[in-house]
């Protein structure tokens, strides 16, 4: 025996046995079926079909004890007769029901099995102790991975492992793309995709009561087979070995595309009921994907026309995209969608426009996007030539050849040797972007990938596909982030304060002050006295605030008192907001005018500190104009940042404003995730609203930290 739960002897739990014991599952060559069956149709025949179907290297050894052979092999009718067995068993495929489960897993545990497939849903009848937490419980002691469950299995193409939970007549082509799955029905659609999209691996993650999609992700980063990942994600239920494995594919330039589920709060509610997983704050998401260079689409479409694109293994050049199109109108067609999805076209140079109009016919006009339909005559050369031209120029990044892929009755085919002849005349990404999925004929298709030409099979979801084609350029030509140079006794006495309690207004502008952010000069009061010798410290104009504990929104409640411009005010001022609200306040400087943001650090549950940024004062609750980022964040990343704000205009100056110094508000949001890196473990949230930027920089008004909590 060599588990730990027989032998006594230590259980492995480094991160390497960990890696092992999911090498040992998705490339297994020794599979027991417990629940095996010779019943047609029967979920127990269907999963020995399956894996037998698969490499004939594989031993699989069929366990139940209604039988004593299956499929021309020894059926065993315990997994304990297996205990030993030399060498061990890499995967136990579980075809039984919940009730049979934790006896069934345990028996995997005891005879040292290293995996398991749990197809169940692992739900408890009433009543009874929760199955999902014994068997992972089980899974956890004996160090085994587990896929599942409530899954339909997975298929690791490269080593023929078939470990499936239903019926697969198909077998989809070998290839470069990894497939990993939430949801059991997208599993089975992307196997049965009619673009013949090839896979090395696909996995119905289900609901990984151990294993979990990040580590699919790094088994498939060291698959040398693997070019592209694809992942429908409800959930991160382990986000910091998921953060690892994208920082591990992007460092392998292996692009990620994820489509993740639960934008809507609605959505996050059915997410949580179908899987029992939280779906986590959307934005954060975002910021999650934006840092480690993840393509984030939002349906299987656009999942399947950008994985599609990215297989093909060509990347974007420097510049925009270029279309050749067979239609006027339909030419208009693509300008309207590609300006919805942001997808920009390039402009030509002068000598490219001349080259394509010695190609065109009279009244046809050389421009970007291009319609070449004329006379009809010589399609094959004049359409080669207006792509390979287009392809010619500097600014352009990709062509697409703008087509209803319809079936040609006359045999033409004219459109798509011209296409391959694009192709094979440049390094740039040649494709055709088909308007009518509904329309595309699928031989046309066939023949076009087969000769290394995606197929791109929608207006929007293509043009959304090309457009992640030149987002991952610039993803991956961004500067790496330095690490942040952790000042240890700043650090420290930041977090032994945060745990403390509750901090004043003149703390948390210490607390900013200390990490680089400016702020308006601020002093604590508790008299109408001690007001208005800080309005004198601070100087006139100033701003009276309560300061009381508990009090996080002070303009909602009248605890805020603007221009006081001499003494007589700043004490009527604090006279009316000490008998309400409580003698403590504080007096600050006024900022001036200024365009209003407001900043953040706020704490999401799953993905740990995040840096906001929001349009500010009253608009961040109006607007909801709000993203969020991974810290650190250098300038670049920080401009990137606020150039996604809608209010992001409004820097520039509007009606007659000077503009404001961006590049000094960068460096704020900068400085603030800093501050996230250091102590962002001991914060809840930390409000800065609002930050008035101005052409001579940016100051911080007034700000709000909440400590988390000890427990």
């Amino acid at each position: 025996m060599t588990d730990g739960l027989l032998s006594g002897s230590p259980v492995d739990r480094s991160p390497g046995h960990r890696q092992a014991t999911v090498r040992a599952m998705l490339g297994a060559r020794t599979v027991a079926v417990v629940g095996a069956s010779a019943r047609p149709m029967s979920f127990g025949q269907q999963l020995l079909a399956e894996i037998t179907r698969g490499d004939p290297a594989i031993e699989v050894v069929p366990v139940n004890p209604r039988y004593s052979e299956l499929a021309g092999r020894p059926c065993l009718p315990s997994l304990a007769d297996l205990a030993d067995r030399p060498g061990g068993v890499d995967l136990v495929l579980l075809g039984v029901p919940n009730d049979a489960l934790a006896e069934q897993l345990q028996l995997a545990a005891k005879i040292g099995a290293r995996s398991a497939v749990v197809y169940a849903s692992g739900y408890s009848a009433p009543g009874r102790p929760v199955l999902t937490e014994q068997l992972t419980a089980i899974a956890a002691e004996a160090q085994m991975a587990v896929c599942g469950g409530n899954c339909m299995g997975f298929w690791n193409l490269d080593h023929g492992v078939r470990a499936l939970g239903f019926t697969e007549n198909d077998v989809p082509p070998a290839g470069p793309v990894t497939f990993l799955s939430h949801s059991g029905s997208a599993f089975s659609a992307m196997l049965r995709n009619n673009r013949r999209i090839g896979f090395n691996l696909v996995v119905s993650a289900g609901q990984e009561f151990v294993t979990s999609i990040a580590d699919y992700l790094d088994y498939a980063v060291d698959q040398p087979t693997t070019k592209v990942v694809a992942m429908l994600i409800e959930t991160a239920r382990d986000p910091q070995r998921l953060t690892a494995a994208l920082r591990r594919a992007a460092d392998a330039d292996i692009p990620v595309v994820a489509l993740k589920v639960g934008r809507s709060g609605r959505s996050q509610e059915l997410v949580a009921a179908h899987s029992g997983a939280l779906a986590g704050r959307d934005g954060a998401y975002d910021a999650l994907f934006d840092a480690y260079q993840v393509l984030r689409v939002d349906d299987l479409d656009e999942l399947c026309d950008t994985v599609e694109l990215l297989a093909s293994g060509r990347r974007a050049a420097a510049g925009a995209l270029a279309a050749v199109h067979d239609s006027g109108a339909e030419r208009a067609l693509v300008v309207d969608v590609a300006e919805s999805v942001g997808t920009a076209f390039a402009e030509l140079a002068p000598a490219t426009l001349a080259r394509l109009d010695d190609l065109l016919d009279p009244g046809l006009e050389a421009t970007n996007p291009l319609d070449v339909w004329g006379t009809g005559s010589d399609t094959r050369t004049l359409f080669a030539s207006a792509l390979t031209t287009m392809a010619d120029d500097p600014a352009v990044a990709a062509v697409a050849v703008g087509l209803d892929l319809v079936r040609e009755f006359d045999g033409e085919l004219a459109y798509l040797e011209a296409a391959v002849d694009a192709a094979r005349a440049t390094t740039k990404s040649v494709v055709v972007l088909s308007n009518a999925h509904s329309s595309i004929d699928p031989a046309s298709a066939a023949s076009l990938r087969a000769d290394g030409v995606p197929v791109l099979e929608g207006t929007r979801s293509g043009l959304l596909a090309l457009g992640h084609l030149m987002r991952l350029r610039d993803l991956r030509a961004r500067a790496p982030i330095l690490a942040v140079t952790v000042q240890a006794q700043r650090r420290d006495r930041w977090r032994a304060r945060l745990a403390g309690g509750p901090l004043s207004t003149v703390e948390s502008m210490e607390l900013l002050a200390d990490y680089g952010v400016p702020v308006v000069a601020t002093v604590a009061a508790g008299s109408a006295e001690q007001a208005c010798a800080a309005a004198a410290q601070v100087g006139y104009p100033v701003v009276l605030k309560t300061d009381e504990p508990g009090i996080a929104h002070k303009s909602d409640v009248g605890g805020v008192r603007l221009n006081l411009a001499d003494p007589v005010a700043v004490a009527d001022a604090y006279t009316d907001v000490a008998s309400r609200l409580g003698l403590a306040v504080s007096v600050s400087a006024m900022a001036g005018p200024g365009v209003e943001l407001a900043l953040g650090v706020v704490r999401d549950p799953q993905l740990g500190p995040m840096v906001m940024v929001a349009a500010g004062g009253v608009l961040i609750e109006v607007l909801a104009d709000r993203v969020l980022a991974v810290p650190p964040l250098d300038r670049q990343r920080s401009l990137a940042l606020l150039d996604r704000l809608r209010v992001r205009r409004l820097l520039d100056g509007a009606r007659g404003a000077p503009p404001v110094d961006v590049s000094a508000v960068a460096d704020v949001v900068s400085a603030l995730s800093v501050l996230a890196v250091e102590i962002g473990d001991c914060i809840d949230a930390i409000d800065v609203n609002p930050l008035v930027c101005r052409p001579a920089g940016a100051v911080a008004v007034d700000a709000l930290v909440v400590a988390r909590p000890a427990w």
